[in-house]
């Protein structure tokens, strides 16, 4: 992934079919089952669910606007309900095709070069399945979300293509199949998204009560703060902030030594809060582990990629017995044989010292690195040294999964002298050599 997938900035357009929560007017196919009221309610959270994921999103890419297209109601109720930080607009006459390609068409002529249509009764729909629908309609003439009804819960756009929602049987099991045929006929590119379920019945309600139960218990998680220090790291930044992305109740913290590109800049385009500091690893580390909210600090390097599910691996390792800290297996971004024993000397000195180091990615509890006085602002050999006082507090365990970090310092100067200067560097450590004069040294060598 380049430069290329954040700039220039596309502008985005997210559409919300809503209808105003009159009770008696929404979910009339749920009003057997549940009652007038319990319907209305149920509708009110799950469109709310729905905002809440498209103002997540907009979060993350810097150039969306959402607006809300509405029947019911009027605008001064709509902000009311929904809030004023969106646009509204009144849909217009005509069946759902007539509706959507109205306002499809309508937000092109402003200028938005990718718009999709959601509507509000799939709470499976998320930020993050979202998010990849418009990184998609990037390279893709048209995206489409598949409901397993038959239908579709999103449809997205670069140009508006009127055949897309004319001699289409809406709210049939066809819908989707027949889009697809349609699509194919005039030759679009298509991504497909994964398929998920709408709210029409009572027994489809058990999936929005799952929604809720899982939102409930991301909120009683431990805030993950990811702390990344960077330097010149445009290049690497959006695979990096991409993977960190793909997670549950956890901030991005960017400490930037003075990059000359475009660091700053794309790391808040990927939803990470960007600050300057002055340049060295243990300075910029520590100064985003100040203003870090989360219970849990993850100090991740910018090219070192945080395995999927990573989340669930801090958390579940730092839960462990007499765990003070956790790390990574190290995985090397190379099929370069010499790599794999690197990786299986990593391991052996992970495991049976418990001396892990940066690029494993080191976690723990804020509380912890607070009351340690946070990394020795050494010019070299920071991470080493914590995990030594690490030790002295309890035990420092490795999570069962590997992050991938860049081959680039080992293709540089080669394997074997790679490792022989990281050796000689963490000998004259022990034996009292400054730091001063090993990071001098060190330079020196891989120059």
């Amino acid at each position: 992934m380049g430069l290329t997938e954040s700039f220039p900035a596309v502008r985005e357009c997210l559409i919300v079919f809503a209808r105003y929560p009159e009770i008696g007017k929404v979910k009339t196919r749920l009003i057997p089952a549940l009652g007038a009221e319990a319907a209305t309610s149920l509708y009110k959270e799950m469109a709310e669910h729905t905002l809440e994921q498209a103002r997540t999103l907009r979060q993350n890419r810097e150039s969306l606007s959402i607006q809300v297209w509405f029947t019911g109601g009027n605008e001064t109720q709509m902000q009311a309900w929904l809030g004023n930080d969106l646009a509204y607009h009144i849909q217009i006459e005509g069946d759902l095709g007539d509706r959507m390609a109205h306002a499809l068409q309508s937000a092109i002529a402003q200028g938005y070069q990718s718009v999709a249509i959601v509507g509000t009764d799939c709470p499976e729909l998320d930020a993050k399945i979202l998010d990849r629908g418009f990184r998609e309609l990037q390279e893709q003439e048209l995206v489409l979300g598949p409901a397993k009804d038959g239908g579709y819960y999103l449809i997205g756009l670069q140009r508006f293509v009127p055949e897309l929602f004319a001699e289409i049987p809406w709210s049939t099991s066809e819908v989707f199949q027949r889009t697809v045929e349609i699509a194919e006929r005039l030759g679009l590119t298509r991504f497909d998204l994964p398929s998920l379920s709408d709210i029409d019945t009572k027994a489809d309600v058990a999936i929005w009560e799952c929604v809720k139960l899982a939102k409930d218990a991301a909120q009683n998680l431990p805030r993950i703060s990811v702390v990344i220090p960077a330097l010149n790291e445009a290049e690497n930044l959006p695979r990096v902030l991409k993977a960190v992305r793909n997670s549950i109740n956890v901030e991005i913290i960017l400490v930037d030594g003075g990059s000359a590109d475009e660091t700053i800049q794309i790391a808040e385009s990927l939803g990470a809060q960007a600050i300057a500091g002055k340049r060295g690893r243990a300075a910029q580390m520590n100064l985003g582990a100040t203003v870090a909210k989360g219970e849990i600090l993850l100090f991740l390097h910018a090219d070192t990629i945080l395995p999927n599910g990573f989340d669930r691996f801090v958390r579940q390792t730092l839960q462990s017995p007499n765990v003070v800290a956790g790390a990574f297996e190290l995985g090397i971004d190379s099929d370069a044989l010499g790599l794999r024993w690197i990786e299986w000397g990593v391991k052996l000195r992970s495991h049976l010292c418990q001396m892990p180091y940066g690029d494993q990615v080191i976690f723990l509890k804020t509380s912890l690195f607070r009351r340690m006085g946070g990394f020795p602002e050494l010019p070299i050999m920071e991470d080493f040294e914590l995990v030594r006082r690490l030790k002295r507090q309890g035990r420092i365990a490795i999570a069962p999964a590997s992050v991938l970090t860049s081959s680039r310092r080992w293709q540089k100067l080669s394997i074997v002298r790679t490792t022989l200067i990281n050796q000689a560097i963490v000998i004259g450590y022990y034996l009292g050599i400054p730091p001063s004069t090993l990071a001098k040294w060190y330079r020196d060598r891989r120059k």
